[in-house]
């Protein structure tokens, strides 16, 4: 009896600490990017039998996603640096007799170039539009990101670089890691003030958004969820569970205008509840998107997009 039961005992001590390691080389992996001739994963078809395995133990490495696009308003190129020594490529477009400015923030894996649809709507609406590639994205320094924590010098970079021009009238807008980031930098830094700001599917915290990609991967939630969550923050230097967009905008006391996709597979309608409720202010507002996914609100479901978010900035609109 003490035998199988040494056994047991040996083969899941096994079983935690396999798992565990796996779950170290993912999370390393997800939060790392690289530029295009450092890495490069073959299509599945095209893998053995052994690529395959390294892939499943050791996960896959994430290449910048490339600037493909530019601008079709009047832009200038900008470079922001951050309080952690950091280059933030950005693009600058001025309008004639601007009410003000948009700071632009992407999402995971994302550039500036994926949300140029919304940077001409906000140019065509008489805003300047400045929109960054976040650090480990785009043409930007550094190759690590941690969904939105540490993303928040990128915010105050982008935010102090306008503020310093005199503009009194920011407003922010973000998309799912774009919009945790400026959630966090709310939270964490009194000194940014933006008139009104603009949340683009966020995730309420970030072991929610790693349980999405899982289901997405068709992979069990649990227990890798955690671990990914756990082995993420510890590489990176933060309490991963710690990570809460859902908390960050109770510090949120600007009008704020929250948006989803009704089949969002990535962040759901409890999580989008969730964070609209913890929205102190009354001047607040949720606007879903029914037929829209994890994507471009705007490309994908346009008249609406525009009637809202024009609404939601015209001068002393709450």
């Amino acid at each position: 009896m003490k035998k199988w039961l040494k056994r047991i005992i040996y083969f899941v001590l096994f079983l935690f600490i396999f798992l565990n390691i796996v779950a170290a080389f993912h999370a390393y992996k997800f939060t790392r990017f690289y530029e295009s001739d450092k890495a490069y994963t073959k299509k599945p078809e095209q893998m053995s039998g052994w690529e395959k395995t390294k892939v499943i133990l050791f996960g896959v490495d994430y290449v910048k996603r490339p600037i493909v696009d530019k601008p079709s308003i009047p832009y200038e190129d900008v470079v922001l640096r951050t309080s952690d020594d950091l280059d933030l490529k950005a693009w600058y477009a001025p309008a004639s007799n601007a009410t003000g400015t948009v700071i632009m923030f992407h999402g995971h894996g994302g550039t500036r170039s994926g949300v140029l649809s919304e940077m001409k709507a906000f140019h065509e609406f008489g805003y300047n539009v400045l929109a960054i590639d976040f650090r480990a994205h785009g043409k930007s320094d550094g190759n690590t990101c941690t969904v939105g924590y540490h993303e928040d010098a990128d915010v105050m970079a982008a935010y102090e670089h306008i503020a310093a021009k005199g503009e009194s009238n920011i407003i922010l807008w973000g998309i799912s890691m774009g919009a945790a980031a400026i959630a966090r930098t709310m939270a964490e830094h009194e000194n940014i003030k933006p008139k009104k700001v603009i949340l683009e599917m966020p995730f309420a915290t970030l072991e929610e958004a790693v349980e999405a990609r899982l289901r997405m991967m068709k992979l069990p939630e649990e227990p890798f969820a955690t671990l990914l969550t756990f082995w993420g923050g510890l590489q990176n230097g933060f309490w991963a569970f710690g990570h809460r967009p859902v908390d960050y905008v109770k510090e949120i006391n600007t009008p704020v205008l929250v948006q989803w996709g009704r089949n969002d597979s990535r962040v759901s309608e409890s999580e989008t509840t969730s964070i609209f409720e913890n929205i102190p202010t009354e001047e607040k507002r949720l606007v879903v998107y029914e037929n829209s996914g994890h994507e471009s609100l705007l490309r994908k479901e346009p008249a609406k997009w525009v009637t809202n978010v024009a609404a939601f900035l015209a001068p002393g609109s709450k």
